[in-house]
């Protein structure tokens, strides 16, 4: 099941047991636009005949009737003396200074084109998921993939990354190589930057900010090497532009949700990679964080040349991507559009 899906079927099995009160922690991240809708419904018809307590990052999440507003302050729980005091408490995100540090060393690509799927269908246990699926992706274009859950889109990244063996056998080009050729997955991967959220839980030692930038050269869990001069400056100059400098030796396990994305995207981006993936790297973060990131993403799409497939349930505000590419359920599974958003 896609992680929206496990959401919905939690949130089932939590009503049945007949609670006096829900805690509610983000519960719109990784759901569609229809299951949003839905959860929305539920949610207020719940609200009539018990209590709700709802953590949320962003505003719009907020369920309308909500009466008590409370901030966290440190450690401390504060309440808004009122619900208007709270919605107009909203402020704007800070933006960035400077350009993104060029990579040690720029490597020239000759492919036309990235990614390549050409009439690419998937079945899972006799299921089709993925119906005549054409994609291609160009060097420099900035994609964001959307779906319903549980359209395929975790599929579909996953034959991209390589770890899916269900591109074998299909019309699927990557990086000029036609799949099942006898190539082998590292070196595909080594044209791939990826992150999401997931990975941040892999760094859990004593890393420094400058070491974890650092390790995206190397595509380590980790920094095991001595890094050159060359190298230390390259991660001070990325934390420079994240506002992070003079958190260089602080331990990455100590940061915030926001700040902890920001480093791993510096990471993943380190190498100005032909491909950047970021699957739902907004998931859980509040509103300033958000804006923070998305002004980095866009950033990164028009100073660099790398292409950015951005993943995502929403549509979020400030995102100039290009182009989309829409997944629609069907009896014979999810088929593909893609659109032009200049």
């Amino acid at each position: 099941m896609s992680s929206g899906e496990q959401k919905k079927a939690l949130l089932e099995h939590l009503l049945e047991q007949g609670p006096d009160f829900l805690i509610l922690v983000n519960p719109f991240d990784n759901l569609d636009v229809s299951a949003q809708a839905h959860l929305r419904e539920v949610l207020r018809a719940l609200g009539a005949t018990r209590s709700l307590v709802q953590l949320v990052g962003r505003v719009e999440d907020v369920l309308p009737g909500t009466t008590d507003f409370f901030f966290l302050r440190g450690d401390s729980l504060q309440k808004y003396p009122t619900a208007a005091a709270f919605w107009e408490a909203k402020g704007e995100g800070p933006t960035f200074k400077g350009n993104i540090p060029s990579p040690i060393s720029r490597k020239m690509t000759t492919w036309k084109e990235l990614v390549h799927f050409h009439g690419v269908s998937v079945s899972f246990d006799g299921r089709q998921v993925l119906d005549r699926i054409h994609w291609k992706i160009k060097p420099g274009e900035f994609w964001q993939l959307i779906g319903p859950n549980g359209s395929g889109k975790t599929t579909l990244l996953s034959m991209i990354t390589g770890d899916s063996h269900k591109g074998y056998g299909q019309d699927l080009t990557l990086f000029g190589q036609k799949k099942g050729s006898g190539e082998s997955v590292w070196p595909l991967k080594k044209e791939i930057g990826y992150f999401t959220p997931a990975v941040t839980d892999r760094f859990k030692g004593y890393h420094s900010l400058e070491n974890m930038v650092i390790s995206g050269l190397h595509v380590s869990i980790g920094l095991y090497v001595i890094p050159t001069d060359t190298e230390r400056q390259l991660a001070q100059d990325w934390l420079g532009l994240l506002g992070l400098l003079d958190k260089r030796e602080a331990y990455f396990k100590d940061l915030g949700s926001g700040e902890k994305r920001l480093i791993m995207i510096a990471r993943a981006m380190i190498k100005h990679p032909p491909l950047l993936i970021l699957d739902e790297p907004t998931a859980g973060l509040d509103d300033p964080s958000v804006r923070l990131l998305v002004a980095l993403v866009n950033k990164m799409a028009q100073e660099s040349q790398t292409a950015i497939l951005f993943v995502s349930h929403r549509k979020e505000p400030g995102l100039r991507a290009e182009y989309q590419y829409r997944l629609e359920k069907g009896e014979n599974g999810s088929r593909g559009r893609a659109l032009s958003l200049g």
